[in-house]
């Protein structure tokens, strides 16, 4: 069975050829738009949000999946176009919905029917993506990774970042004391105002570092956990600031991945280590529901606030990819198709 509306055979699209910078982002308005598998929808996009696990793919530090040429993108928000076969998730054609499965700078792609999520009435298209993948991932670290009680310290790295400033509203709701980094003034001040207890200017040239400053404010027995996005440049200092018996949660590389290290390390105060993946915590139907529309419920009840940096046109992914490494950015950055 399978119903449609009208459907072009080519479409725009961000093809990557080869692995490399920024630069290797090319625009195309002549993709041929996929054919449907039973049990796929195809997905009209109208917003793609854009990652740092899409510049990951593109650089070549996380393999491309299926090979060359390579779309990247792991989420959208659009509209139902078409559905082929059983559809046991109650999917209609013109359902308004968000979904993760990759594939996503391009006008249409097709989607396991069990990835995609219906969007309450209420809730922009814009910010319905703009949560989506960082709220999950935001969810799934401070319920799974390490549940977080009231009354916690917790570090969070990139505090004005996409991801950081949703970290920084769960954690203010839990009742945590948050100790945020952040680079200049601009965000540390927008990292405060999204929750964050303390913010520490990593980029401030004077005065002590930013371990110890968490130290200094911890009294010196350091955080209970670390949410650590950043990767290379930050991993031995949250080590170091890992109070007695804590936990330090890797769950991204945005400086460049963690080097192999002796696990001895972590003998002289009893710490666990992390490396999260939201992937892993939404395997299943029931995992997924429970994290999207969790974060959505959020979204629509405005506990959680959505800042988009901006919204780029398909056509300038490469700027947009450039703005995010550069760390030139606040908040989600969206791709508009």
């Amino acid at each position: 069975m399978s119903s449609s509306t009208s459907i072009p055979s080519t479409q725009k699209a961000i093809l990557v050829h080869e692995n490399g910078g920024a630069d290797v982002l090319k625009y195309t308005e002549s993709h041929s738009v996929p054919t449907l598998s039973n049990g796929q929808v195809l997905v009209k996009n109208h917003f793609a949000g854009v990652n740092f696990i899409d510049t990951y793919f593109r650089s070549g530090l996380y393999p491309a999946p299926g090979g060359f040429p390579l779309i990247v993108g792991q989420e959208a928000s659009g509209v139902i176009a078409k559905i082929e076969g059983d559809n046991a998730f109650g999917l209609k054609v013109g359902d308004r919905v968000v979904w993760m499965a990759g594939k996503g700078y391009a006008e249409y792609s097709a989607v396991p029917a069990d990835r995609v999520i219906k969007i309450p009435d209420g809730i922009s298209d814009e910010h319905a993506v703009g949560g989506y993948l960082m709220g999950m991932t935001a969810l799934s670290l401070i319920k799974e990774a390490y549940p977080v009680k009231k009354g916690e310290t917790v570090l969070v790295h990139a505090a004005a970042g996409g991801m950081g400033l949703l970290l920084c509203q769960l954690l203010r709701d839990v009742g945590a004391t948050v100790i945020g980094t952040a680079g200049g003034p601009e965000k540390t001040k927008l990292a405060k105002e999204n929750g964050a207890t303390h913010v520490i200017d990593y980029k401030a040239t004077e005065g002590p570092s930013w371990v110890e400053q968490v130290l200094k404010l911890t009294d010196g027995k350091g955080v209970d956990v670390t949410f650590d996005g950043i990767g290379k440049d930050t991993w031995e200092g949250s080590l170091e600031v890992a109070k007695r018996k804590s936990k330090v949660v890797y769950y991204g590389n945005a400086s460049g991945p963690i080097p192999p290290f002796n696990i001895a390390k972590l003998s002289a105060k009893n710490v666990s280590i992390m490396r999260s993946t939201l992937m892993n915590y939404i395997v299943t139907r029931e995992e997924l529901e429970f994290y999207a529309n969790g974060v959505l419920d959020l979204i629509k009840a405005g506990k959680l606030n959505i800042k988009i940096h901006k919204v780029y046109p398909l056509s300038e992914a490469v700027t947009a990819h450039k703005d995010l490494e550069g760390r030139r950015t606040t908040g989600k950055l969206l791709l508009k198709l």
